[in-house]
């Protein structure tokens, strides 16, 4: 009866909307033991849905021989009056309310917090939402971005209902151990807990949800220095983790307070060896080098991207058009983006010209090109209404490198020797004008080796379907060999080039790799050749965690 209930007033396409994905039984079971201990506990759950956590929560009270003492709260009506008939068919009593939690002033009378936040990215978290949100974090001392999701928010608030000694469970996006926006939560459990664990799955365990899940299970009254990861392959593995003589958590203490946490993730003889090589003389980062820009956002790529054909068939002037790399990336698997390359493109009707007509006296030609756009409403797509005039897309400075930042294996710096212009499917790096030479030259090819690989794995973030995403802030810290090795190492990689080409093109990534960390981080930085398949190995499993949720093999 329950469920046929909640079924009929949500979809998934609501429940999205509001960021809500609801909660595995199992998963529900495994937070509820942890946090319910005695049988006076108060619980929270403050985005209850379908009551799922509440489900668990009661059940687990009531083995304690406990009274139900549970508080709900959704800002969905029907998901409310669904939580009510499935906690009555358990004859669980509880006080559930439609109410915003954000709305709810802290009041620390629960002995658990325990929920699923919800999930809205930045984009569709906005307004008043948005200010309601960050005003709650800032009422306990913490400032976040604009670019917070929801979660983040969410997190800090709910602390702000706990008793003393009072536990949280939660499940949040693993994105709270890489993003940038969740450094000031990662202080803030440190400082506001005395112990604070994660469990992360190998596995998806929400079938309808790309982003992994981290949970959060945090108690007492802090500061702690350092955090408990437990790794399970997926949710009948939670099962070890309530056996304590069968779990084998890895304590991790942060180098700073701001720092990224994907590190723990790694086997800590990895971890030692990356962190002695990165601190070194012979690695500095991606923005020691240069400047990371996005790509032009054309609003229209069908429209303002054209092939050599269209443009002899639209009558556009020679400067009416900008060279460009083509959309997408799946061409940058090589070393340089050449010339040549371009007028290969150029042959097979890729996309190689940029619509870029005269801003004040378009020709006839592209007038007519214009005025074809408006019949197709082409002017009305976001991204062209907001500009004057919608047909003129804004320029980026020609990158001296392309970076791929969408990638099943790793991401790719690709000399731009064509001196094309960039979309938003690619980034483009500009180097500092004293390293520039040497930098196009060498580190499209320096790149390819295991260090910055696995550097590449903590800085990003698994995507949807298995793929690493990079963006500039996080391209920025990307470990790579610094100028002065690669003045060393030089002509040993050039008489590598030629080879290496090759095998990129025959799609030997691994035999690349290979041959560069034997030439670059053995023969020059002398890290011996077991550090070496300790990094690879590390970065292996790093790439097999995100391409086992989307069923790939990595590479």
């Amino acid at each position: 009866m329950g469920s046929q209930l909640y079924l009929v007033f949500d979809n998934s396409q609501a429940r999205k909307a509001r960021g809500a994905f609801f909660t595995p039984s199992e998963l529900a079971k495994f937070l509820a033991n942890w946090a319910v201990r005695t049988p006076k506990d108060r619980i929270l759950e403050p985005s209850c849905g379908e009551a799922s956590l509440l489900l668990a929560a009661g059940r687990q009270l009531m083995a304690r021989g406990g009274r139900t003492t549970l508080v709900g709260l959704d800002v969905h009506e029907p998901s409310i009056e669904a939580a009510r008939q499935f906690l009555r068919d358990e004859k669980l009593r509880a006080d559930l309310r439609v109410a915003d939690f954000f709305d709810e002033a802290p009041e620390r009378r629960f002995d658990v917090v325990i929920g699923n936040p919800p999930y809205i990215r930045y984009q569709s978290f906005s307004g008043k939402d948005r200010v309601k949100a960050q005003r709650a974090a800032l009422a306990q001392g913490v400032r976040l971005s604009g670019l917070a999701n929801a979660w983040a928010a969410f997190v800090v608030h709910a602390a702000s209902f706990l008793r003393k000694g009072g536990r949280l469970a939660l499940v949040l996006p693993a994105s709270l151990l890489s993003v940038n926006y969740a450094a000031p939560v990662r202080r803030f459990l440190l400082d506001r807990f005395n112990s604070v664990k994660l469990v992360m799955f190998e596995e998806r365990v929400f079938p309808d949800v790309l982003e992994e899940v981290v949970l959060l299970l945090a108690e007492g009254e802090g500061p702690t220095s350092q955090f408990d990861l437990f790794q399970v392959r997926d949710l009948e593995g939670l099962d070890t983790i309530q056996k304590p003589s069968r779990a084998s958590p890895r304590p991790w203490t942060p180098t700073d307070a701001d720092d990224k946490w994907t590190e723990a993730l790694l086997p800590s003889g990895a971890a030692n060896i990356y962190a002695a090589a990165t601190s070194g003389s012979g690695f500095n980062t991606l923005k020691d080098w240069g400047s990371i820009d996005l790509g032009m956002v054309t609003g229209s790529n069908d429209f303002f991207t054209l092939t050599a054909a269209q443009v002899v068939e639209l009558g556009l002037r020679e400067s009416e058009t900008v060279r460009i790399s083509p959309p997408g990336s799946r061409h940058l698997r090589g070393l340089v983006f050449s010339d040549r390359t371009f007028d290969e493109m150029a042959k097979d009707e890729s996309r190689v010209y940029l619509f870029y007509p005269d801003k004040d006296k378009p020709s006839k030609a592209a007038q007519r090109y214009i005025e074809l756009g408006e019949s197709q409403r082409i002017h009305k797509a976001y991204k062209c209404a907001v500009r004057t005039p919608w047909w003129r897309v804004p320029t980026v400075r020609v990158p001296d490198l392309f970076l791929t930042y969408m990638n099943h294996d790793v991401p790719r710096l690709v000399h731009n020797g064509a001196k094309a212009a960039h979309l938003n499917s690619i980034h483009g790096v500009t180097l500092n004008r004293n390293n520039r030479e040497i930098g196009a030259d060498l580190l499209p090819i320096a790149m390819l080796n295991s260090l910055t690989m696995l550097g590449a794995e903590l800085v990003g973030r698994s995507y949807g379907g298995g793929i690493l995403k990079v963006e500039p802030k996080e391209a920025d810290l990307l470990p790579m060999p610094s100028p002065e090795v690669l003045k060393i190492v030089g002509p040993a990689l050039r008489s590598l080039r030629p080879q290496l080409s090759k095998m990129l093109r025959n799609s030997q990534l691994a035999d690349v790799v290979q041959a560069v960390d034997e030439t670059l981080l053995v023969g020059c930085l002398k890290l011996s050749r077991e550090d070496v398949a300790t990094l690879s190995e590390a970065r292996n499993m790093m790439a097999a965690r995100r391409s086992s949720r989307a069923g790939k093999t990595p590479r």
